[in-house]
């Protein structure tokens, strides 16, 4: 028998309104998309000023960290990134045209060992989408925490 987590709206929000704070931090506007573990949208926000295309780039790194349990920028990160020209899961992204994201964006939210969702984050170059991601993922740990203490 297995015991399985949801995302919650609640935990949604955590995440969502971390990660804002932090896209406003550091002067980026941003997409944010919240996803299950089936990766289905549960929160997406464009931030006022954020590209229209950033909608969909964001549900998609969220839908590729969700359904490959891992961050997007490790498909291309040197000198292993599976995605990379000879290695095992290059062209990947073609399986799922549209929806799938070989970079830099998308983050598993992990509870308990178990990914329960993802955070997609796109409108700032590579360090901001991880930092947003970061302190989206740093506000959700803290979230839970608080709530096994109390």
């Amino acid at each position: 028998m297995q015991s399985i987590h949801r995302l919650t709206l609640e935990d949604a929000l955590v995440l969502l309104r971390a990660a804002e704070a932090e896209a406003t931090r550091i002067g980026v506007v941003q997409t944010i998309c919240i996803v299950d573990d089936g990766a289905h949208v549960i929160a997406l926000h464009r931030m006022t000023g954020a590209r229209l295309t950033g909608v969909e780039i964001a549900i998609a790194k969220a839908f590729t960290a969700a359904g490959h349990q891992r961050a997007t920028h490790l498909f291309n990160e040197p000198p292993g990134g599976p995605a990379l020209p000879g290695n095992e899961a290059f062209g990947i992204q073609h399986m799922h045209p549209g929806r799938f994201a070989v970079f830099v964006g998308g983050f598993p939210v992990v509870y308990q060992g178990q990914v329960v969702g993802a955070v997609g984050v796109s409108g700032g170059n590579g360090e901001q989408d991880k930092a947003v991601g970061a302190a989206a993922l740093a506000a959700f740990e803290e979230q839970v925490a608080g709530a096994v203490t109390a």
